[in-house]
């Protein structure tokens, strides 16, 4: 039989199936003629497998098994009954696979995820390479979804359901040796011996293990262990979801309620809510941001006349916590770095933030100690300039100021090499004014992270008029290297994401200052589904840092930018927020919020007032809405990917919503322009003057992902 999508060959009685054959792409999906393949394929072998004395499964891809079912033809499911239709296709695929009576290996080397995991889990044994590409997992609840080959029936009963839970709700990936811990992979081999070493697993057939043998006697066969094994997992989904994501309470209801179920009756029910969850707003939101994803995984940008450069070896100026951020990152990247400060004690504060990011990677089972070591000390902390001239690029993390900053660039630029790229890391000031000081601007550029470096993804590169775009695309490279999320952003007050974030953080000074109470303002934004209410967030980030960069906005804004001067009032009172305990709200000697600040009461009117939540949620995200239009009108960004990515990456909105633009066109920009109006009448003219790229939308029908 001609197969166009996978290998078939049978050795010594020994069939051979291996994916990624004929396909020029890097990652191997299910898509319709795999899977149609595949079954063809399996179909054979069931009909001859008196004739065989087992099955290989394999991949032709150095760095691939399977990457699961193809997102796109998911997301062109336009019923729940074609996504029903489609789960059930792919389950009795699978069960064939199951069903065999001959002994199935899975070689899994490369990325092995969603329905590339279910499909060896329908294997009587799985081997994997010891190669750090190796990872294993189900991680459909990303994209608001349930596995629907039939991962939530098999996976309880190859590791174990409490394994099974902690996989399939969170959506983590194994790499081969942890995958053999939770019992997912038999053996683990080099990659070069895997497909023989198979040979060798076909003598001694593994079955899939019982309820029973899973998960222990005693709380298999007791239904109140069971009982509380699901309560306190659902306990756990709702304390880190808020209830927000559907698919994680969805998955617990299938799993829980199909425990007693035959095989059919189980995956028929996993089908329809795969069906549900695949057509929901929710999964549509979650799959257009798996798309965008995709989209900036590749520079796209103008190419420069100068050679890109490979950007292997890095240095922070600057240490203390933003700087120690920067400097653990280059390290867990192996860029060796080295961390320039001007005293031992800013040096000491560095070593203290990249050696604490170490150890919660070390506590989570990420490195071990030896890595721990190697890394950390990987860091070369000193005074001087010695080894710049060596560095391909260099991240400066001085003070906000700009005429520090100029002097610090003037006094770098003769310390480095030709080629060396050199940034800085400023959340505010105008990169092109720190430009104009250099000698060569072309290979300067604007690269911010956000605190704290590791654990946000977002990093903007910011240009100016005299960048080499060949900057710019090492700069991209790099930050996809070191696994960021980079988006590309043109010099302006507050680059992308610190422009939008002000009107949150301003229109909801104005709501305090108008009588509506902190709890009142930071529970409709969570409600909302925001990390945390503007507030919290203020405390956060420093009221006074939130005071000057508000100033930077007004002049470089004009009218609507102007902020509301109760931020002043409480940064004279010394009320900084997190950074000296007291702000909005109290915090402990650990930084854990402990209540309202009563102090507040005396900057706050006495009256307050009852707002609906909808209403502050309007009043906070519509001035949002309208800077992100002016941000795309002047160019800031080209499109509106941009501006969700950053959003979504930087502040944490809320992905469930697919990003603020996308949600601005789901909900009308009619409808937003027209309570736009509204609030410019009612409440200030100024602070929501009407973007005229929302205006000219609405009038020519169109949305935000449609420019």
């Amino acid at each position: 039989m001609d197969y166009k999508k996978i290998s078939f060959e049978v050795k010594n009685d020994v069939v051979y199936i291996g994916f990624g054959f004929n396909d020029d792409k890097s990652m191997t999906v299910l898509d319709e003629q795999t899977l149609s393949d595949f079954k063809d394929a399996l179909e054979k072998v069931a009909a001859q497998q008196k004739d065989y004395q087992g099955l290989i499964l394999f991949s032709h891809k150095s760095g691939c098994f399977l990457a699961g079912a193809d997102i796109n033809l998911i997301s062109s499911m336009t019923s729940e009954d074609d996504g029903r239709k489609g789960a059930a296709a792919g389950q009795d695929i699978y069960n064939i696979l199951e069903d065999l009576k001959i002994p199935t290996v899975a070689c899994v080397h490369g990325v092995c995820l969603g329905g590339g995991t279910e499909m060896i889990l329908a294997c009587n044994t799985v081997i994997a390479s010891s190669d750090s590409k190796t990872i294993m997992g189900l991680p459909e609840v990303k994209l608001g979804l349930i596995p629907g080959f039939g991962g939530t029936y098999r996976m309880p009963r190859k590791v174990g359901l409490p394994n099974a839970l902690d996989l399939i709700l969170s959506g983590k990936t194994l790499n081969g040796k942890r995958a053999k811990k939770y019992g997912l992979v038999a053996e683990v081999y080099a990659k070069e011996t895997l497909i023989t070493m198979a040979v060798n697993h076909l003598g001694k057939r593994e079955k899939a293990k019982s309820f029973k043998e899973s998960f222990g006697e005693m709380a298999q066969d007791n239904f109140v262990a069971r009982k509380i094994i699901f309560q306190k997992a659902r306990e756990s989904v709702l304390k880190l979801t808020k209830g927000f994501y559907q698919a994680p309470l969805k998955i617990l209801d299938v799993m829980e309620k199909g425990q007693s179920k035959s095989r059919s009756s189980y995956l028929s029910t996993e089908a329809a809510a795969f069906g549900e969850l695949c057509v929901s707003e929710q999964s549509k939101n979650l799959q257009h941001i798996f798309f965008m994803m995709e989209e900036v995984k590749k520079y796209k940008g103008p190419k420069g006349n100068n050679p890109v450069i490979d950007i292997k070896r890095g240095a922070c100026l600057g240490a203390g916590t933003m700087g120690g951020g920067i400097a653990w990152l280059m390290a867990n990247h192996s860029m060796r770095p080295i961390m320039k400060d001007l005293n031992f004690d800013a040096l000491e504060l560095g070593l203290k933030q990249s050696a604490e990011n170490f150890k919660a990677m070390l506590k989570r089972k990420k490195i071990d100690k030896d890595d721990f070591n190697k890394k950390q000390r990987s860091i070369t902390a000193q005074l001087d300039y010695r080894g710049f001239d060596r560095t391909d690029l260099v991240i400066e993390a001085v003070v906000e100021n700009m005429d520090i900053k100029k002097s610090v660039f003037k006094e770098l630029e003769k310390e480095v090499g030709a080629e060396c790229i050199l940034t800085s890391n400023t959340s505010s000031l105008s990169v092109a004014q720190m430009a104009s000081v250099l000698e060569t601007p072309e290979r300067f550029a604007g690269l911010h992270f956000f605190n704290p470096v590791n654990k946000m993804p977002l990093v903007e590169i910011i240009t100016h008029d005299n960048i080499d775009p060949s900057t710019v695309e090492a700069l991209y490279n790099w930050v996809l290297k070191v696994k960021k999320t980079p988006v590309v952003v043109k010099d302006g007050p507050g680059f992308l994401v610190n422009r939008i974030l002000m009107p949150y953080l301003n229109e909801a000074a104005f709501l305090l200052t108008e009588g509506v109470s902190i709890k009142d303002i930071d529970d409709a934004c969570l409600n909302f589904g925001m990390p945390m209410g503007p507030c919290r967030l203020m405390d956060e980030v420093g009221i006074d840092v939130a005071v000057k960069v508000a100033k930077i906005m007004h002049e470089g804004l004009g009218a609507r930018a102007k902020s509301n001067d109760l931020s002043e009032k409480l940064e004279t009172a010394g009320l900084l927020g997190k950074k000296n305990s007291k702000g909005f709200y109290l915090y402990d000697e650990k930084g854990k919020h402990s209540g309202v600040n009563p102090e507040m009461d005396s900057f706050l009117p006495a009256n307050k007032i009852k707002m609906d939540e909808v209403d502050i949620q309007l009043r906070v995200f519509l001035p949002m809405i309208n800077e992100s239009a002016m941000i795309l009108d002047e160019g800031i960004v080209s499109k509106a990917l941009d501006v969700d990515l950053g959003l979504i990456f930087g502040i944490g909105f809320p992905p469930f919503r697919g990003g603020l633009l996308k949600y601005a066109d789901s909900e009308g920009l009619d409808n937003i322009v027209h309570k736009m109006k509204k609030f410019a009448d009612d409440v200030d003219s100024d602070r929501y003057q009407l973007a005229p790229l929302l205006s000219k939308l609405v009038d020519e029908k169109r949305k935000f992902y449609e420019l």
